[in-house]
């Protein structure tokens, strides 16, 4: 289930669930079930990722990381299939419980993020065999899964909640940025054409340290909107502006797969603090 990177998953359902706070539509259920969609997405692909990696032949013996099921032989690749398609049954059949919140829209949303997280490395082109995996999160962990959450509850979409979206997208993305730097010269071997395989490291090191340019700006322009007072914006960009350079400082310096290890728990942590210090203070006005 790859714990480190469920907050991928709770941080924007958090923050959508603040900003609908904030204009007075919050509801409990609704937040509940886009945690319980968001989640069972995440595991989901997490699921598809260590079969079809397996599958692919990029996960072997000379990566450096936490164990993979399949490559470990620690589960068949039928019942890691078998899995994968019980989470996005189970995430399906949750998502259908929010049509009366938001609509039958939601049906395609929540399709279009079951096939994707399955695109990321199955099917005739895997998104993240050809640089596009940063994009899906961006999109599907970031602008969706706030908009989503915001839109359910409040019955509109709002630019606070691009914003806010953006803001956690480009930090979800970071985590999949430090895997895949990691993960350079395996996946390079195995013909899985990585963001950072394709453009190198030192573009890497540079998308890393812009999306926490993003996330310390979201919350002075969510003050220009008016829905954070301007000191505590400026708190929440001056914390997240130091977190940026000490995590971008980190991966600048980390010498070898294992040294990456670490600052992937460092960089999905700091994930889910940046999404509970914006939404409080979303909540504070």
């Amino acid at each position: 289930m790859r714990p480190r990177t469920l907050p991928a998953a709770v941080a924007p359902v958090i923050v959508g669930s603040a900003l609908a706070w904030r204009v007075g539509a919050f509801s409990a259920a609704a937040a509940l079930l886009c945690l319980a969609f968001a989640l069972l997405v995440q595991i989901g692909a997490n699921f598809a990722n260590d079969y079809y990696d397996f599958v692919h032949g990029a996960d072997t013996q000379e990566r450096v990381g936490p164990v993979r099921a399949v490559a470990a032989g620690l589960v068949s690749p039928a019942a890691m299939k078998r899995a994968m398609a019980l989470a996005f049954g189970l995430a399906f059949v949750t998502g259908l419980a929010l049509i009366g919140w938001g609509g039958w829209w939601l049906v395609a949303i929540g399709v279009a993020s079951i096939a994707s997280a399955i695109a990321y490395t199955g099917g005739p082109y895997p998104l993240g065999y050809h640089g596009l995996g940063d994009v899906f999160v961006f999109l599907f962990f970031g602008l969706v899964a706030v908009g989503a959450t915001f839109g359910v509850q409040a019955g509109h979409l709002t630019v606070a909640a691009l914003l806010a979206g953006a803001a956690v997208g480009a930090l979800a993305t970071n985590i999949l940025l430090v895997n895949n730097y990691r993960d350079a010269v395996t996946d390079a071997k195995a013909g899985k054409r990585t963001v950072v395989v394709r453009f190198g490291k030192r573009h890497a090191l540079g998308q890393f340290a812009a999306a926490h340019v993003v996330a310390a700006a979201t919350p002075l322009a969510l003050a220009v909107l008016g829905l954070i007072r301007l000191e505590v914006a400026l708190a929440v960009a001056g914390i997240a502006t130091v977190f940026g350079f000490v995590l971008s400082r980190a991966l600048r310096a980390a010498a070898s797969p294992a040294e990456c290890v670490g600052l992937l728990g460092k960089s999905s942590g700091y994930l889910s603090a940046y999404a509970l210090l914006l939404s409080g203070a979303i909540v504070a006005g």
